[in-house]
């Protein structure tokens, strides 16, 4: 319905337009059909073969006696418009109508377009008490349970990040795809079950998707799940946050959720002069950064398997004695003893504030 009412809009504003311009205009849509155009009898022609051309062509493709230009409306390209002639005047006439006309889509999508106003709700520029009054309007289903999957791609692919994702998930009704930057898409996922285990799994099979039919290489933020559409603003800053703290603490990991962040998530939220006095207070002058690669790694498996000695010199391989020996070692140097719990944690929550400072996100 919304795309039949955008290309009446295109078709009135081209009538409007047929005395004064001289030659056809049009514009065809994402199925390579023509839904608008100054000659009535050509609407719904297809035209196989533009969208293909004008991919390779370098922003304007001349074909058949006619030039064809992408109309850009919000980083998308669903739209190609159309003018008769090869010459410098229809290429002057394309781009003036192509702002033109890409303007007045944008204008449209503002106000009828589910997936620009669930932008507006994740961007926070609509009040709360308008997206109640808007949702009504657009017959919105406001309650349906959603999660925000936070898409970041890595690498250049033939097709945009947003075109990958929209032919994953085509469905324009109930899911979502945002672009809010060159390589990050937001995915609004309209979801039947709220158990974590799941939504990670469904974002652990988008990933394998993108990298096995797109080779794009990916990290996904997952957020909490939500019920109600003015949620979705929070839920896109903790999915936001869920890659910002996963490449700090879980940088083996590409797919993040917001609910198992833990102590990260604290950390992340802490001013940075706070986690320098902290580490100060902690370990001794130089005492931290005495410690090579190897015992750290030893500190991490002694974490890994619970502080249990036997267990963690079993999965090293090596003697008892000789891991208490190290843990002995680290006690010395630090002035905390690992196999103290409460100690322990200090050590822990210590490493964690260093990588932190280290690595120093950039929080929005």
């Amino acid at each position: 319905m919304v795309a039949t009412m955008a290309n009446r809009l295109f078709q009135n504003v081209i009538h409007q337009m047929k005395d004064t311009v001289k030659g056809v205009i049009g514009i065809m849509d994402e199925t390579d059909v023509l839904v608008a155009c100054s000659d009535l009898r050509r609407i719904g022609e297809m035209l196989p073969g533009v969208r293909e051309e004008l991919s390779f062509a370098q922003g304007t493709l001349r074909q058949g006696g006619f030039t064809y230009r992408y109309l850009n409306v919000n980083g998308r390209t669903d739209y190609i418009m159309m003018v008769e002639g090869e010459d410098a005047a229809a290429e002057t006439l394309i781009g003036i109508l192509s702002v033109a006309f890409g303007n007045i889509k944008s204008l449209y999508d503002e106000r009828y377009d589910k997936s620009s106003f669930i932008k507006n709700i994740i961007l926070d520029n609509i009040l709360p008490s308008d997206i109640y009054i808007k949702s009504k309007e657009m017959h919105f289903d406001s309650e349906s349970t959603r999660v925000i999957f936070l898409i970041k791609f890595y690498n250049r692919t033939d097709m945009l990040p947003f075109e990958i994702v929209q032919s994953i998930f085509p469905d324009r009704n109930t899911d979502y795809v945002i672009s809010v930057g060159d390589q990050d898409i937001v995915l609004v996922k309209e979801i039947t079950t709220e158990e974590p285990e799941e939504v990670e799994e469904l974002a652990a099979s988008i990933a394998q998707t993108l990298n096995a039919d797109f080779y794009s290489k990916v990290s996904i933020g997952i957020s909490t799940v939500v019920s109600g559409l003015k949620d979705l603003a929070r839920a896109y800053k903790e999915a936001r946050v869920a890659l910002e703290v996963g490449k700090v603490f879980d940088t083996e990991k590409n797919i993040i959720s917001y609910d198992n962040l833990g102590i990260g998530r604290l950390i992340y939220q802490l001013p940075t002069t706070l986690c320098e006095i902290f580490l100060q207070e902690v370990f001794k002058k130089g005492s931290l950064e005495s410690l090579d690669k190897d015992t750290l790694d030893t500190v991490q498996r002694f974490f890994e398997y619970n502080l249990n000695v036997s267990e963690t010199s079993r999965n090293l391989f090596v003697h008892r004695n000789t891991l208490v020996y190290r843990l002995e070692k680290i006690r010395k140097i630090t002035g905390l003893d690992l196999r103290n719990f409460d100690q322990a944690i200090t050590f822990k929550v210590a490493l964690m504030v260093k990588k932190y400072l280290t690595n120093k996100p950039t929080k929005f």
